[in-house]
């Protein structure tokens, strides 16, 4: 079932109205699992950081072993051309995807130079409201390593791991998971990036190989230094976060969201996490 609405899709060389069937029942990512997406936005008229974005998907696609057949430019052209059908003030969520068709070696591995499946979702999804908040709780799910999971790609198969992170804490009562690498350290929260806020420094974990640093993460960091606050990417604990003065997380699909709770501990939306979000318009605005 399709997240937004009026959705177009690219598939076959052509841009499509409507949410269109674009696999086999014998493809090789319809069984096997090997499915690569990135997101991206358009928001105010704006597509930041896309060219990355789409380059990512391709970089993703070679982690899983399936091979990419769009360069990071063609898809940017594309994207753009679909995006025309839909109006300045849309919030469009723009997802590329690739998937294996061929399987070599008793088919599990992807035939190596067989055929590859590339599609696009363009799909309206309002951006969140400034005050717009979430709250956390933890879980006993933890994010794997590379050593048993793809961790080095946006993967679909990683994502049911994911669900159960959210399944949990919303069972419990709390908008999403703040989450555990494999050493017990904070990675990330089930569905976004996460960044801590203490006597007005910013800290975030630091990429361990247990989870994608994100493309908006990395926009946030860049912007919150040439404005002159320290970030420290650094191992961080739970108890960090208990003791943190604000926290927000940070996402290709809301941007930055504000914490209003982790557990029994509550925040404001700060000063800092409201001069993140207006930081990162003013750059996607003059880029």
């Amino acid at each position: 079932m399709p997240t937004g609405t009026n959705i177009r899709t690219y598939f076959n060389g052509a841009w499509h109205d409507g949410d269109i069937a674009v696999m086999n029942a014998a493809d090789h990512g319809m069984w096997l699992g090997s499915n690569v997406f990135d997101g991206a936005r358009y928001a105010h008229g704006l597509t930041p950081d896309l060219d990355r974005h789409c380059a990512r998907v391709n970089a993703s696609a070679a982690a899983l072993m399936v091979t990419p057949t769009v360069t990071t430019e063609e898809m940017v052209a594309i994207i753009h051309e679909g995006l025309k059908a839909y109006p300045a003030d849309a919030a469009v969520y723009i997802r590329p995807m690739y998937w294996a068709i061929d399987g070599g070696m008793s088919a599990i591995v992807p035939k190596e130079g067989g055929a590859t499946g590339f599609a696009i979702s363009l799909e309206e999804i309002p951006m969140a409201a400034p005050e717009t908040t979430t709250t956390l709780s933890r879980t006993r799910f933890r994010r794997p390593t590379l050593e048993n999971a793809v961790v080095n790609a946006k993967a679909a198969c990683l994502y049911p791991n994911n669900a159960r992170m959210l399944a949990e804490a919303r069972d419990r009562g709390f908008g999403n998971a703040l989450v555990a690498d494999a050493m017990g350290n904070v990675a990330e929260t089930a569905t976004a990036n996460v960044f801590a806020v203490k006597d007005g420094e910013v800290f975030t974990p630091v990429p361990n190989g247990t989870f994608l640093a994100g493309i908006t993460r990395a926009r946030h960091i860049e912007n919150l230094r040439a404005d002159g606050t320290a970030v420290h990417e650094t191992v961080m604990t739970f108890e960090d976060f208990h003791d943190a003065d604000e926290v927000f997380l940070s996402g290709n699909m809301m941007k930055v969201t504000p914490v209003s709770a982790f557990e029994d501990t509550h925040y404001q939306i700060g000063p800092v996490t409201r001069r993140v979000r207006d930081m990162y318009w003013d750059w996607a605005a003059s880029a």
